[in-house]
This record gives structure tokens, sequence and C-alpha cells, in this order.
């Protein structure tokens, strides 16, 4: 026995802390726009798929397949791992959910300023495109990477127990054994 875990399960309460604030703000957002000749505007498709893909990384099955420890402490440390990978790859793909939510919201915010309450036009279309131009750069930014960084960085700032953290690769497995079915 290691003596870790207490930091272990002290360590899977706070990511799942992260990941159940990300649900409330990915729930939060919303995901049709007030008129409906919006629908299928870039902006409002992507905060629908992120709605879905919010719904999804809830209800996905947990992996409760841990392998046998030698011992009591060894199996319960087994299991906090696992518990640990199963609740770092949600928090994961919360805050990619959550960052291109934000940056779908901001989308809608310039549209409606280049609108002025009107509707597009042959005088605003340029601004548009630029408004829907700027959504794909800041989509393009979000990556894999880029949020493992940003968590990391941040879990550590607070001081939190990080040693044993899965790997990037290891969270990116973990999603892609759990392909959406919509």
């Amino acid at each position: 026995m290691d003596g870790l875990n207490d930091y272990r399960t002290a360590r899977v309460a706070d990511v799942l802390s992260d990941f159940r604030t990300l649900q409330y703000y990915i729930a939060a957002a919303p995901a049709d726009p007030p008129n409906t000749d919006d629908y299928y505007t870039e902006g409002w498709a992507a905060l629908r798929q992120c709605a879905l893909d919010g719904q999804h990384i809830l209800n996905c099955a947990a992996d409760v397949t841990v392998p046998r420890g030698n011992g009591e402490a060894e199996q319960s440390k087994a299991e906090l791992k696992q518990i640990l990978l199963d609740a770092y790859a949600r928090r994961h793909e919360g805050q990619k959910i959550y960052l291109r939510q934000a940056a779908a919201q901001r989308w809608i915010e310039y549209r409606e300023t280049v609108l002025q309450g009107q509707r597009p036009s042959t005088s605003n279309r340029r601004q548009l495109r630029a408004c829907d131009e700027q959504l794909r750069a800041e989509l393009s930014q979000i990556t894999d990477e880029a949020i493992y960084q940003e968590l990391q960085s941040s879990d550590m700032n607070m001081g939190r127990w990080t040693t044993e953290d899965p790997s990037l690769r290891a969270v990116q497995r973990w999603v892609r054994a759990r392909p959406q079915t919509f």
C-alpha cells in the first residue's frame, strides 16, 4: 500500500466537482435561436452540437472494468485510478464543449451588433461573413492539447494533487471508446 488513496479520493472529488460545474453551464446555454431563420447559421448549429455533446458526455456509461489488485488497498487504488480517468476525461470533454459554446455565444453577440435588430442583407453580408470566419478561427483553436494544458495549469495553480493524472493520450482513448450514437 502506498498510502495515497486519500489523495486519489480527493482528486476524484475535485475533478467531479469541476465536471458538475461545467455541465451546469453547458445545460444553461441556448441551443435554439429566437428567430427561426437563424436556425442553420454557423453559431446556432455549433450551440446545438454542443448541447448534444454535453448530453452525450453526461449519459455515456462509466468503464467499470478494473484490474484486480493484491489486497483491499491495492484494489481500492486500481478503482480510484479508473474513476479518475473517467472523471478526468469527462471534465476534459466538458471544458471543450464549454469553450465551443463560449465561442458560439460571442458569435451571436457579434452578429447582433452587425445586424442591429435588422435581418441579414447584402449591405451586411461581408460583416456577417467575418463573424462566421471569426467563429471558425476560434473553434479551430479549441484543441485537446490546449484544453489538457489549460486544465493541468489550472489544477497546479490551485495546488491540487496531480501526480497520477491521466495522460492526454489516455483521455483521448477514453473519448474514442465512447462514440456518439445519434
